[in-house]
């Protein structure tokens, strides 16, 4: 082997410098790429020129919460998140209609006890003490 070579040919990649946006369009195109038999994520990734994790998260984000996923930047909650999520209100709610209704009750209970002990105490003390309930 000799001792220097000569590179006839050097290619040089660099990165664009800022970050890419891509259209719900373009997003949902390479995912569904990826979904035909026999496609590589890497190889449609490279194809497409984008990075082969973005694109498992967009088709993790796909597959999780459909086209909106893709479609949106922000962070999306799964189907499955969500139907947990709307379990816990229903739940939470039927909870929130059983402490209204011991709270009503304890009212109602209260408004009676209340009433009845009145009419003890003044009972008592006009016995113990007629003149002061006389003068009132």
């Amino acid at each position: 082997m000799p001792e220097h070579v000569l590179m006839s040919e050097i290619e040089i990649i660099t990165d664009g410098g800022r970050r890419r946006r891509w259209p719900a369009t373009e997003k949902l195109r390479i995912v569904e790429e990826t979904l035909e038999d026999g496609a590589s994520i890497s190889v449609v990734a490279r194809r497409n020129g984008v990075a082969p994790n973005l694109l498992y998260r967009w088709r993790g984000l796909m597959l999780d919460g459909g086209a909106v996923a893709v479609s949106e930047d922000d962070d999306v909650t799964s189907n499955r998140a969500v139907r947990q999520m709307e379990y816990r209100i229903r739940e939470l709610e039927r909870q929130l209609g059983r402490k209204t209704l011991e709270v009503d009750i304890l009212k109602v209970a209260l408004d009676k006890t209340r009433s009845k002990k009145t009419d003890w105490a003044c009972a008592t003390s006009a016995a113990i003490c007629p003149r002061s309930i006389a003068k009132r």
